[in-house]
């Protein structure tokens, strides 16, 4: 796992300065502390930060082919290399590496950009071609890896895997967007088609970049796409042998590792799931490690203390305070954006811990996405089946009045929240679920902008993109396209995101085998009763892990991890709540109503009021604003 940056002059091959290079890699050294490199070419120039992970003492980036047509600075790992290394031999390629990296080089040669088909993995890497004078640009499927880019003033295309690498050349605009702004406040992360900094780029999953010399910079190209527009054929029995098949294959591919190696253990299904599989594979105790809280009710441990046992493992674990806000100012650094998922604060802790242990940890990320196991999947599904019944007029007139009269209850579990479910109910399918995953709604964002922020967005509705996804899915059914919206914008801007800067922070590589392309695939071609059976979600998972694990792991309610954010600015950070109104960063852009945020944060304090969740997004907007603008 690495960091990755660079330049590029479409245009003309200006000299590119190393120092500036080594700059911007620098700036994310925490994502490679185990060595450096930069190499330049006119018009040209790539950096590298390494996390040696395979080939430790091998494979120095940038990487160069024997002949130095091609040379390649990468971030991530190529789970399949040893297969794709012995068929590009086959091919006549002679490598000098035992490492992926060099696998890049040679599948460009021999396959081009179709060589992206053959790779199972995470990544993001830059290649640069001196025949064809171009650079290119891709990410992996699901976005595991990030890349930003951004075009300078003076013609170069700059990119970095982070933010603060961009930021670290002089030419960078930093200008805030209003429209990301918009975005973060409804989602509470900054969607991978957005940027808090004006004009900077993020390249889409499955998406790559052709840049050629003397051409326009062009918009990427997707290379790849999630279909739900299939449904695979078979008994329940077959689809569940095949799933653990393919489980299995997932898990064992990525325990390749010449460095130490374990797995997060939080004592849920999916976490569980790849423990079971990794110890059913590993000769010796698998090493696992869990976070738990002081507070009884948020504490999972007991489970994760049960799979340990069940399967021997090397288990470390530790008690944080669930009031750990203490990390604000490291998460603010790490997202460089705002990311108001609560749950990063947990996710940061257990990564923490497994660093002092291993180097890479397997987690259970993406079964929730790719097999229904969220339940506002069910809520949706239920959603449809009763708009599906009564017509659009009759919901937007009947259902539309008695939402917006009924009194709003969040602190409620979603069944009992009747008001969100009528104003879902009034609209049709994808608007409801588009507001269903939002943290703020279009009213709420709409009085805390001021008459200038709202001209300014011009329109622009953080909303659409959801609508937009959903109405184009490849897709069948109303659960098809929730869970296809989601590939889009929750998994790689909140989940990855989230998982990816914090393990990146404390220079650990996670790796999610339960998003295998693979398995993706074979679950979005699934008949919905084999996701959501019985308002159960990820049905066939469950079934196929029962040979592994106990049902009352297997069958519980999900917790997550909550934080008690509303307690926080009811307490320990009431003041800096009542702070927010007067930030010169937030009245420096002129958007923010200084009344409706005063407002909000003493309603709050009251107890007249719930705004512990729009108060959280508020602090980490205003600390990264005044990181990224001053």
């Amino acid at each position: 796992m690495c960091g990755i940056a660079g330049l590029y002059y479409p245009a003309t091959p200006k000299p590119v300065d190393p120092a500036r290079i080594q700059a911007m890699a620098d700036a994310q050294a925490h994502r490679g502390p185990d060595g450096s490199g930069v190499w330049t070419a006119p018009g040209v120039g790539l950096g590298h930060r390494r996390l040696s992970i395979i080939d430790v003492a091998g494979s120095p980036q940038p990487m160069a082919s024997q002949d130095g047509a091609l040379t390649v600075t990468y971030n991530g790992e190529i789970y399949n290399f040893a297969e794709l290394r012995a068929e590009l031999q086959a091919l006549g390629a002679v490598f000098v590496t035992a490492g992926d990296t060099e696998v890049l080089l040679h599948g460009w040669a021999a396959w081009g950009a179709a060589m992206l088909d053959r790779l199972n993995g995470m990544f993001a890497f830059a290649l640069h071609d001196t025949r064809r004078q171009s650079l290119f640009l891709a990410r992996d499927r699901l976005g595991v890896k990030p890349l930003h880019y951004v075009e300078l003033a003076d013609g170069a295309v700059a990119f970095a895997s982070e933010l603060k690498g961009l930021l670290a050349h002089p030419l960078v605009r930093r200008v805030p967007d209003i429209r990301a702004v918009e975005d973060y406040l409804a989602f509470g992360y900054v969607p991978d088609d957005a940027c808090l900094v004006s004009g900077v780029k993020k390249l889409p999953a499955g998406h790559c970049l052709l840049i050629e010399r003397g051409k326009p910079v062009p918009a990427p190209s997707r290379w790849w796409d999630v279909d739900f527009s299939k449904r695979a054929t078979g008994s329940a029995k077959a689809l569940e042998e095949e799933l653990t098949a393919l489980l299995r294959e997932a898990v064992t591919s990525r325990m390749v590792s010449d460095v130490p190696l374990g797995a997060f253990l939080s004592g849920g299904v999916d976490s569980s799931a790849v423990v079971a599989l990794m110890a059913e594979a590993s000769r010796g105790a698998v090493r696992t490690c869990t976070i738990g809280f002081d507070e009884s009710s948020l504490d999972e441990r007991k489970y994760a203390d049960e799979i340990a046992q069940r399967f021997a493992t090397q288990h470390r674990e530790r008690v944080v305070a669930a009031d750990d806000f203490s990390l604000i100012d490291t998460l603010v650094h790490a997202f460089d954006e705002p990311f108001a998922d609560a749950s990063a604060l947990a996710t940061y802790r257990v990564c923490e811990l497994a660093r002092e242990d291993v180097t890479v940890a397997l987690s259970g990320d993406g079964a929730d996405e790719a097999f229904a196991g969220y339940r506002r999947y069910k809520f949706q599904a239920a959603e449809e089946r009763v708009r599906g019944l009564v017509p659009a007029s009759v919901r937007t007139n009947v259902f539309g009045t008695l939402g917006r009269w009924y009194p709003k209850a969040d602190w409620a579990p979603r069944p009992l929240r009747a008001k969100t479910t009528l104003l879902a109910l009034a609209e049709d399918g994808a608007e409801g679920y588009a507001r269903s995953v939002g943290v703020t709604t279009p009213a709420l964002r709409a009085a805390l902008f001021t008459a200038a922020a709202r001209t300014a967005l011009g329109g622009h509705r953080a909303e659409d993109r959801y609508v937009r996804s959903m109405r184009d899915a490849p897709a069948r059914d109303a659960l098809d396209r929730a869970q296809y919206a989601d590939f889009q914008h929750w998994l790689p801007g909140d989940i990855l995101t989230k998982a990816d800067r914090t393990s990146m922070a404390v220079s650990l590589e996670a790796r999610e085998p339960l998003l295998d392309y693979r398995l993706v695939e074979f679950a979005a071609k699934l008949p919905v009763g084999m996701r959501l059976h019985g308002g159960q979600g990820k049905w066939l998972l469950k079934k196929a892990m029962e040979r592994y694990l106990p049902k009352d792991i297997l069958y519980r309610p999900k917790m997550g991890f909550v934080t008690p954010i509303s307690a926080w600015f009811r307490g320990a950070l009431a003041d800096e709540a009542a702070r927010l109104a007067s930030s010169r960063v937030l009245a420096g852009t002129g958007w923010f109503n200084a009344t409706t945020i005063a407002q909000l944060a003493d309603d709050h304090r009251s107890g007249r009021a719930d705004h512990g969740r729009t108060l959280w997004q508020l602090v980490m907007l205003e600390r990264a604003m005044a990181r990224l603008f001053g």
